[in-house]
């Protein structure tokens, strides 16, 4: 049974509220991550980009993890699919990059305040870099959806490849936790007869969102994000992962509990001034890797800045998250 929760705002279309009203005001700074929500990061060629919560998907792009420069957003204007399937959307918010089948792949979630009348759309384009005479994103249109009449939200996207044919696309934000769904590679559409698959919930409130996906050796690793953002200095959010050796799960975290259970072994939380960390991506980037995530500078007046920190891996495969590159607290 779906449980209307009108007074559930989701992380994302806090947070484009927040960065809008943010932005207007803000001074420009030498070093861009102030002002990055929802993050989403990739390697190409000999650069690492970007992607956040914003006015139409703000870029960032940097050679060294920690400086980072502002290179524009994907879309100058929304699609129109997206205006007549949701028209009172506020923006589009917490992207996803992937790289498959010889193009970079852009998924975002479009929503209304409390509702979990949400859709998933996609873009996609042969480079990432702006001055490139190739750069052109593609509008992809609807991946999926959900209705007021489901029991989950269809935000949060995050996509990992499984194998030549098939994508694993994992979203959702509270009501009833993180689901999978199978894509095909070739069109970024579901595959027919697909099912949406729970893979982790807590009880009410259901304080659970932002999923992300990745394959390291044998296991499937799930990271998500507990509790609440967008409150500033107040925000709660932290970062929990969980395993399995099956994509679609059970997801067990490092006592045994499964995140179907509302399990998850506590990676990043609050630390003097940074607070609230959450909505996080892991880049695999060769032998080194990563974990992207915003988190709130209770220093700055809460302002929500990116940060980056290098992950190891514990004799018994578990991630180890160390501390963050560069100084990312001081402008």
């Amino acid at each position: 049974m779906m449980v209307k929760r009108s007074f559930v705002l989701s992380s994302a279309l806090l947070a484009t509220s927040l960065l809008s009203a943010q932005n207007e005001t803000a001074p420009q700074k030498p070093n861009a991550i102030q002002f990055v929500h929802d993050p989403c990061i990739i390697k190409a060629d000999a650069a690492y980009y970007v992607y956040a919560t914003g006015p139409g998907i703000p870029m960032r792009r940097s050679t060294d993890l920690i400086h980072w420069e502002a290179i524009g957003q994907v879309f100058q204007k929304e699609p129109e699919w997206i205006k007549k399937e949701m028209p009172q959307s506020r923006g589009i918010w917490a992207p996803d990059i992937a790289y498959y089948g010889g193009r970079y792949h852009l998924h975002y979630a479009v929503s209304t305040f409390g509702s979990n009348r949400s859709v998933i759309g996609a873009a996609s384009n042969k480079t990432l870099d702006p001055a490139d005479k190739d750069y052109l994103w593609v509008d992809e249109g609807k991946v999926t959806e959900s209705q007021r009449t489901d029991n989950y939200n269809a935000i949060d996207p995050a996509v990992l490849p499984i194998d030549r044919g098939r994508l694993a696309l994992t979203f959702g934000s509270f009501w009833s936790g993180i689901k999978l769904m199978y894509l095909d590679a070739k069109t970024g559409k579901p595959l027919k007869d697909t099912q949406v698959i729970a893979i982790a919930q807590r009880p009410p409130p259901d304080a659970l969102e932002a999923p992300f996906l990745i394959r390291r050796g044998k296991f499937y690793y799930l990271f998500v994000s507990f509790d609440y953002c967008c409150r500033g200095v107040n925000s709660t959010y932290n970062v929990r992962v969980g395993r399995s050796e099956h994509v679609e799960g059970p997801y067990v975290d490092k006592e045994g509990t499964p995140m179907l259970e509302a399990g998850g072994t506590q990676l990043v939380a609050t630390e003097g001034m940074r607070i609230g960390p959450g909505h996080c991506a892991a880049l695999q980037d060769g032998r080194k890797d990563y974990l992207a995530y915003h988190y709130y500078d209770g220093a700055h007046n809460g302002v929500p800045t990116l940060q980056i920190a290098p992950m190891s891996w514990s004799r018994n495969g578990w991630p180890v998250v160390g501390r963050p590159l560069g100084q990312h607290s001081a402008w």
